[in-house]
């Protein structure tokens, strides 16, 4: 590979600290490890003076062969390691600790599941509620949040900060430390110990880190400290991709690195390498309207390529078969099935999607494991509903698992037999007339259900036999979102709406659960086959053709993200999406989900419209009057005929910069 200017600069870069800011497709593995060798050939450092960090291991072995390669057969003693395996050879010197020292995650698990128990904590998800916990009390760590001044997001405030004590309690009796510990020991360490901090200082003259904008707070504290007292620090990243705040990473250390060095100096790799110039002036439509970023211009090397495609469709099947429809139609052009993704903000969205490629013979690869809405808990508790509705016996395991549910006030001591009999517990309850009266409703409920085609029967249970206040009240208990909640009901429901008996809806819930398991067991073979993944994860990656699906206000950005700083890391990760495209990018939005209607994305609207590129014959989208095609351009009007409602309208060009009408594929 041929060294642009910028990747020179940043190359031949010797002593003192460097920002590096590595554009999308710019090339930053290569300048890593050129850097590295021009370091050991023409500055004469010792490669075992030299450290270089990335955030997965994958990533640091990727890093040593590309860099091995690079050196020709010879392997130099270079340090290549993650952030915890770089501060645990720091403990393991220290404190003498092994593998068996960290703590494992059945461990783990098992330790928060015990004080789940201690503290009678009801919960529908224990796994859900586990996997936030975790997050929670390695935010409190990580960040080093007083215990007293932490509000937890999924119980209370009392409850999290006997569970965190009890936790850390657990961990020092058994020996054993968590990451978030490793990087807290490592900085105690380093601060109280001269001699120690001296060493290591020495040992690493020259740092460089990969993905920089992922950092978090400790581990930038702990190098700060290691690259003492040189700051031979060389970091890489690209502000706009930072998309793991969630995670703890801060991207305002990476803008204010130079605050920190402010001898720093700054190099911008400002060519993509990856993607045709449609691609990358769309993408950088979008992300110009993050306010708080380092200001760049990413041009393209390769010539502008296929206009980038926006498709807007009335529902999310009519999205799907279209995308099938452009997959086989790439595959008969030759473009292999391993150079196609389809990406999503969530690993929710695509259930259809998957049902479609199993139904269609299209191989694919899921990156994340799309969880089953049909194994969900609730999907459980109304299957539970309808298992009593239709069996003549009714078994007790289904009515315990949704008597309650909503409230009925009924006992499991009521409940004397495997067998229910509705008499029988009317009896139990014979002196009190109110309960024999939520008895007999419940029965009604269960007769009127019988006879029901499934989606009606799942709306009846949500509104009329009144689960969905039941789950109002269970997110209220556990402080999450009603609304995901009820989602997941919509999204049950909207399965259900193709079927008629109960027969056939069961039968396509046995056959998808027993496809996606062996989809999901199978597809380490696969050698070509689309990729489906969320837009984390698609990070790093990069294919021929990119399909973006629900491209929705609410989805993209997620409806969770208020604030400013949300919306700034939504557009982040939508811009990370659209830069996994090398040759080809199409962005989906539908009008409606489940019943409910949907705006475009903000996203795509910034990402798109350019008045002064309107040309008569181009197909545009307007909120209002849906899909249609310009027929004249004269000064500042622009006309347009609008298929659905075949009417003319004439807009000014100020009009639509304000982002009222979007730019279709021409």
């Amino acid at each position: 590979m041929n060294k642009n200017k910028a990747q020179n600069r940043a190359i031949s870069h010797n002593k003192g600290p460097m920002l590096v800011l590595a554009g999308p497709g710019s090339g930053k593995t290569f300048t890593i490890t050129s850097r590295t060798k021009y370091l050991i050939e023409e500055c004469g450092v010792a490669p075992d003076h030299i450290l270089v960090i990335t955030f997965t291991k994958a990533a640091a072995l990727e890093m040593k062969e590309r860099f091995y390669k690079l050196m020709e057969g010879e392997r130099p003693n270079v340090t290549f390691g993650t952030f915890h395996a770089v501060y645990f050879s720091i403990l393991k010197y220290a404190y003498g600790l092994k593998g068996e020292n960290i703590i494992r995650d059945d461990q783990r698990i098992g330790f928060l599941r015990e004080l789940i128990q201690k503290y009678e904590i009801e919960l529908e998800d224990e796994n859900e509620f586990i996997a936030d916990l975790t997050a929670e009390i390695s935010r409190v760590k990580s960040e080093r949040i007083d215990l007293k001044n932490y509000y937890s997001a999924n119980c209370s405030a009392d409850i999290f900060r006997k569970i965190y004590r009890e936790y850390k309690e657990k961990l020092n009796k058994a020996r054993l430390i968590d990451f978030d510990d490793m990087l807290l020991m490592c900085n105690e360490l380093l601060v109280q110990y001269k001699e120690i901090r001296q060493f290591w200082q020495s040992r690493y003259e020259y740092i460089l880190i990969d993905e920089f904008q992922d950092i978090n707070q400790i581990q930038y504290d702990n190098i700060r400290i290691l690259a003492q007292p040189e700051n031979n620090l060389f970091i890489v990243g690209d502000d706009d991709q930072s998309i793991y705040r969630f995670r703890g990473a801060k991207p305002e250390i990476m803008l204010g690195f130079e605050r920190d060095y402010p001898n720093a100096e700054r190099v911008v790799l400002d060519y993509n390498y990856r993607s045709t110039q449609n691609i990358v002036e769309a993408a950088g439509y979008v992300i110009k309207n993050n306010t708080t970023r380092f200001l760049k211009e990413i041009k393209a090397i390769h010539e502008e390529g296929d206009k980038v495609k926006v498709k807007h469709f009335k529902t999310q099947k009519e999205e799907v078969e279209w995308v099938i429809r452009e997959i086989v139609n790439e595959k008969s052009k030759g473009c292999p099935l391993a150079e196609v993704a389809v990406l999503f903000r969530t690993n929710s969205q695509p259930r259809l999607l998957a049902q479609k490629l199993v139904e269609y013979n299209i191989p694919f690869k899921m990156r994340d494991e799309i969880p089953n809405i049909f194994q969900h808990w609730i999907s459980q508790n109304i299957f539970a509903y309808i298992r009593l509705a239709r069996s003549e016996e009714k078994i007790r395991s289904d009515l315990l698992l949704i008597m309650n549910r909503p409230k009925r006030y009924l006992s499991r001591d009521a409940l004397a037999s495997e067998v229910v009999d509705f008499d029988s517990i009317k009896r139990y309850y014979q002196d009190k007339d109110w309960m024999v009266e939520r008895i007999e409703k419940l029965e009604y409920d269960l007769a009127m259900i019988k006879n029901m085609a499934p989606y009606a029967a799942i709306r009846y249970i949500q509104k009329a036999v009144g689960y969905e206040s039941y789950l109002s009240e269970y997110a209220a208990y556990r402080r999450i979102s009603e609304s995901d909640l009820i989602e997941t009901l919509d999204e049950l429901a909207e399965s259900a709406k193709d079927y008629k008996d109960y027969e056939s809806y069961f039968e396509h819930i046995e056959h998808y659960t027993r496809e996606m398991k062996e989809q999901w067991a199978k597809q380490k073979n696969l050698a070509d086959a689309v990729t489906l993944t969320t837009m984390h994860s698609s990070k790093g990656l990069e294919y021929d053709s990119v399909y973006i699906l629900d491209a929705n206000e609410e989805m993209i950005p997620h409806k969770k993200s208020v604030s400013d700083a949300d919306i700034e890391e939504e557009r982040r990760m939508f811009y990370v999406a659209m830069t996994r495209a090398r040759k080809r990018l199409s962005v989906c939005s539908v009008s409606e989900r489940y019943n409910k209607e949907l705006s475009v994305s903000r996203f795509v609207n910034e990402m798109m419209f350019d008045a002064e590129k309107l040309k008569p014959g181009c197909r545009v989208y307007h909120k209002k009057y849906q899909s249609g095609t310009v027929k004249n351009i004269q000064d500042d009007k622009i006309t347009v005929y609008f298929d659905e409602s075949k009417r003319t309208f004439v807009f000014s060009k100020s009009y639509c910069i304000g982002n009222h009408i979007l730019e279709l594929e021409g």
